[in-house]
């Protein structure tokens, strides 16, 4: 085959896979906004609920974030449903009949991998996020409330040598109480400010309300107290009523700001925003591994046909997002680090991904 009838190949390779791609979204994403509407529609039907607050609020920002997170079940899917065909129709042996390398066939299938790892990336990164701030606010308002609104016993350092302490704070009066503050130098404590209670204001602007400050000097002790004292504290509650969904909400610059100023400030329970973080790269290669499991498993002409091969792709891709499911969750109960936990999956599936490789048809 000339070079011109090989590069038709190439486009023509292109389009199947990301036309089928695409179709598998299409398809699989319609299904599952019946069966979503299906399973909320009792709550959809509450007059306080507008059509335009569930179409454009929640079904318009729901379906990108599906589609993104099962993202390498559709590359699955979409690589084994068009190569059975390719390979049933004998139009794969006709290729490598006419001196065409598996692995030069590989390439289109690399450029389409390469494309909606791209994809995958850049939805992850800076496109999902805020649209994911309308869709948790709906589900909070009208479906199940996750966020938190409260917290008590808590401890972070607002900046290096400031420690604040609240014994409790309640979101939706924006109040704290019983909170101290204390500055320390060369870890010796110098100043203590204590008080019934703080109000959050605005962006790092705070009220402390019947306060006692304690400055130490040496053996000396100087003591001051008031009823109101405004104050600037570079903490706001977002930095520790933490959800399990605000980390689907950040931009991937902001999560890497984010998780360095909470390990700074001491807090721990982090593990989710790390998770997060890590998995939208580790989603960038499981487009090339994944493509390259279906290519080689759905390439070879075997008794079964597509069906066989759509059925062992499915299993495949599906304990994927099991397996990433099942060390996240080791990672949350501090097993891995959130790191490994996020690139296990690849890891394994990478040798399955060359075992399959070495055994596709040459």
């Amino acid at each position: 085959m000339n070079k011109y009838g090989l590069k038709r190949i190439d486009l023509y390779i292109l389009k199947k896979f990301l036309g089928t791609y695409i179709f598998a979204i299409i398809l699989i994403i319609s299904i599952s906004v019946v069966f979503d509407i299906n399973e909320k529609i009792d709550k959809f039907l509450k007059p306080e609920v507008t059509l335009k607050e569930i179409v454009f609020d929640y079904y318009m920002n729901f379906i990108p974030y599906f589609a993104n997170l099962f993202s390498p079940l559709f590359t699955f899917i979409a690589v084994i449903f068009f190569t059975s065909k390719l390979a049933d129709n004998s139009e794969i042996i006709a290729l490598l009949s006419n001196g065409v390398s598996f692995r030069r066939l590989m390439l289109p299938y690399w450029i389409s991998a390469s494309i909606i790892a791209l994809a995958t990336f850049l939805l992850n990164a800076f496109i999902i996020p805020p649209a994911n701030v309308s869709r948790i606010n709906f589900q909070n308002k009208y479906l199940r409330n996750r966020a938190v609104e409260y917290v008590r016993n808590l401890q972070l350092e607002v900046e290096p040598g400031v420690i604040a302490y609240f014994d409790r704070y309640d979101d939706k009066s924006r109040m704290g109480y019983h909170f101290s503050l204390e500055y320390f130098v060369d870890k010796k404590l110098i100043s203590r400010l204590t008080s019934n209670s703080i109000k959050y204001d605005t962006l790092y602007n705070w009220t402390i309300v019947d306060y006692m400050i304690r400055d130490f000097d040496g053996m000396y002790e100087h003591v001051s107290s008031g009823s109101r004292k405004d104050t600037t504290l570079t903490i706001v509650p977002s930095d520790f009523l933490i959800s399990v969904d605000d980390c689907e909400t950040m931009t991937t610059p902001h999560l890497a700001t984010y998780i360095n100023r909470q390990k700074k400030r001491g807090i721990g329970n982090i593990q989710m925003f790390e998770i997060e973080y890590h998995k939208r790269f580790a989603a960038i290669m499981a487009a090339f591994i994944l493509t390259s499991i279906g290519a080689s498993l759905s390439s070879r002409k075997i008794k079964g046909g597509m069906g066989l091969h759509i059925g062992i792709g499915i299993g495949l891709s599906f304990s994927y997002i099991l397996f990433t499911t099942i060390t996240s969750t080791f990672a949350i109960n501090g097993y891995v680090s959130p790191m490994v936990a996020a690139w296990i999956p690849n890891i394994l599936y990478t040798f399955i991904a060359v075992y399959l490789y070495s055994k596709a048809p040459n």
